[in-house]
């Protein structure tokens, strides 16, 4: 009985205070601080645009479990696959993802879904103060670019995977206010266009910029992005060719080396570091490389336990037999290894370097660099019909010093299209473009069923152990798998969310 009474005192004592003190259950504890009361200093902006970039990590580095931004850009094209692992099968859903069997379940769709959503609220909370901040004109600017360019970023990453997305350009203030449909994408389409475009206008030029932020190159080319999309080739072009004070790297192994981060052709690019006390290391190599019992056998990776979590983003046949005679990006971007019952099993070498303390690396993921911009503006010249400006930007990749390929002569407007796109193809292999690039030129179903086609006919030529294929399920691409599922989570939250056809 005692028990019960000193259970009632406590209720009691509770009520009296919660009547004296109107604002007991509204207060924020003391160690959180609200919102109109953090965005005041210059410092205070500092901290909240790094909290803007922390989720864009998570889009392409999730830890060795995790899903990363490879399985919907690259695994899901001809560019990738993954090796079957007989003895850990824990990782289905990228595996889904590459035969085209996913649903709205997947991890990797939610992973984008989610960190895409996170980044475009925390700029949103930025840009709602900023006007009002009492920081210098060139911070203010600096920040308010920096937090348009991602939300915009974020916006585009989103309409490109899953069509119409809802549109959110205010902080929510209710539970309610985040349950919003899907914008169509044309008007999602518009706002990253009229984000990215005061993005250029306010944000300083890469020599004026702190290394690891992005600066107008960046805003520009997000912008000449979405027009290329559009398929709005003036514009396209009009952006493009402000993209200054960049320039090709003569050694393309050089572009992607953790010794060289920031270079002068790299526009934007995901910040890691394997400081062990960051954590904020990157790991992708590890997952690239082949399922091995010691990836010490690996120039530069400790020896140590063994790494049966691998074997993803494998380089397929088709992806090898792109690559010309004497290119010198080949050797640059995938290596063969033989051993442990592999025979020149190639890898993804473009981003192996090594580790201090396995499976952490010190990589950055490469979003926009100098060479995709000169290919963009190939593309949307060729398409306005200016066929020897094509020419021109396409020979500055095609024919760079770092390829040790000859200049293309070509004079058709079609004969150019094919060349800009199978330069992107190998200029730009494993940095997430592939996909992207099969669904906007309208060839994704054609190009996805005919080596479907082909891995089934042979499975163990796309690595397969004996015995074992893909089911038939796999690979009957239809046009409704050109946009990714809705996540399951937010139909349930939102019950007048409308899932993509064919999910």
């Amino acid at each position: 009985m005692k028990k019960y009474n000193l259970i009632y005192l406590i209720i009691a004592a509770l009520l009296g205070a919660t009547s004296c003190n109107d604002d007991f259950l509204t207060n924020l504890p003391e160690t959180v601080v609200s919102a109109g009361d953090f965005y005041k200093t210059e410092s205070d902006y500092a901290q909240a645009i790094i909290g803007v970039y922390q989720p864009v990590r998570s889009l392409y580095n999730t830890g060795l479990a995790g899903y990363g931004a490879w399985a919907m850009g690259e695994m899901r094209s001809d560019n990738t696959t993954f090796s079957y692992n007989v003895s850990n099968r824990g990782y289905a859903d990228r595996e889904y993802v590459d035969l085209f069997i996913d649903d709205s379940n997947g991890g990797s769709t939610s992973n984008k879904y989610n960190n895409n959503y996170i980044i475009i609220g925390r700029a949103n909370q930025i840009l709602s103060q900023i006007d009002d901040a009492e920081i210098s004109e060139a911070s203010k600017n600096n920040y308010k670019g920096q937090a348009l360019f991602l939300r915009a970023f974020a916006h585009f990453d989103l309409v490109q995977y899953f069509g119409d997305v809802p549109l959110m350009t205010e902080p929510a203030t209710s539970y309610e206010e985040t349950l919003k449909n899907r914008t169509p994408r044309a008007e999602v389409l518009a706002q990253i266009v009229a984000d990215a475009a005061l993005a250029a206008e306010l944000l300083p030029a890469k020599d004026a910029q702190s290394a690891g932020y992005v600066a107008n190159g960046a805003a520009y080319t997000l912008l000449g992005n979405a027009y290329l999309v559009m398929e709005d080739w003036a514009n396209a072009e009009a952006a493009l060719k402000n993209v200054t004070g960049y320039s090709l790297l003569s050694d393309y192994a050089a572009i992607f080396n953790p010794g060289n981060k920031n270079n002068a052709e790299m526009i934007f690019e995901v910040q890691f570091t394997d400081d062990p006390t960051a954590g904020a290391a990157s790991n992708w190599a590890y997952n690239f490389l082949p399922i091995l019992t010691n990836p010490g056998v690996i120039p530069g990776f400790p020896s140590g336990s063994t790494n049966n979590y691998a074997g993803w983003n494998t380089p397929t046949p088709d992806l090898l037999a792109e690559y010309e005679d004497g290119d010198l990006r080949l050797d640059a971007s995938i290596g063969f290894y033989t051993g442990e019952g592999y025979v020149d099993r190639p890898y993804v070498k473009k981003y192996v370097h090594g580790a201090q303390i396995a499976p952490n690396t010190n990589n950055d993921w490469p979003v926009y660099r100098y060479a995709e911009v000169v290919l963009m503006l190939a593309e949307a010249l060729n398409e306005q019909g200016e066929t020897g400006d094509a020419l021109t930007y396409l020979n500055m990749v095609h024919a760079h010093a770092r390829t040790g390929l000859s200049e293309l002569s070509l004079s058709s407007q079609s004969e150019l299209r094919e060349a800009i796109m199978k330069e992107r193809q190998i200029e730009l292999a494993f940095e997430n473009k592939r996909w992207l690039d099969l669904v906007r030129w309208g060839t994704a179903v054609e190009v996805i069923n005919a080596q479907g086609a082909k891995i089934k006919a042979n499975p163990q030529a796309y690595y397969y152990p004996e015995g074992v294929s893909p089911i038939n399920e796999a690979y009957n691409v239809t046009s409704d798998r050109l946009l990714f599922p809705i996540p399951e989570r937010e139909l349930r939250l939102n019950p007048d969310m409308v899932q993509n056809p064919g999910y």
